[in-house]
């Protein structure tokens, strides 16, 4: 390791901790999931940038329960492996020169992450991701082109909420608009 990596490992791993805490507290106050829906929560702050992303799981498979056929396991692994490939979702503005650091999926149905139980056969699943990226001047950043809507064919409206050095901001998209700005 290069000498400040540990300090900038040890931010990032804070920085998740925290959003996925603020996450949590969020998740409980809010009313059941909505399809078509998905909420992003961004935080901007010191060498990056990190997407806590919450979605009926409905939005990026097509259903809210363990696959049954060949081609739904199919779907699922697909799914995963375009919500691995963050930095082809989430085109952050160049200026940050922004690389994907850490991805984490939870889905309890899914078995994926800390939350994998057996969920009953009729409940309404979720997909929680966080994607993190380290960059070189995150603090510039001040857009994102999310590429959710042309990935899978569910979701119609993405509420975001943005914590940056320059001030929170509240951002909706929907289909086709792609670009999340704020800033001056």
């Amino acid at each position: 390791m290069t000498p400040g990596k540990p300090a900038v490992l040890f931010g990032l791993a804070t920085l998740i901790g925290a959003t996925l805490g603020v996450n949590a507290v969020f998740a409980q106050t809010q009313h059941a999931h909505v399809h078509g829906q998905l909420k992003l929560d961004i935080a901007v702050e010191g060498p990056t940038v990190v997407i806590s992303m919450e979605s009926p799981l409905d939005n990026i498979v097509g259903f809210e329960r363990a696959p049954r056929t060949d081609a739904e396991r199919q779907t699922v692994e697909d799914a995963a492996a375009t919500l691995r490939a963050a930095d082809k979702l989430f085109l952050i503005d160049p200026t940050a020169n922004c690389k994907l650091g850490p991805v984490e999926l939870q889905s309890a149905v899914l078995g994926w992450g800390k939350q994998a139980t057996t969920a009953p056969a009729d409940a309404h699943a979720d997909l929680d991701a966080t994607f993190a990226f380290n960059c070189t001047n995150a603090t510039a950043a001040k857009f994102i082109d999310v590429g959710l809507f042309t990935a899978f064919k569910g979701p119609r409206q993405i509420d975001a909420q943005i914590a940056t050095a320059q001030g929170q901001f509240q951002r909706t998209l929907k289909r086709p608009n792609a670009r999340l700005a704020w800033g001056k």
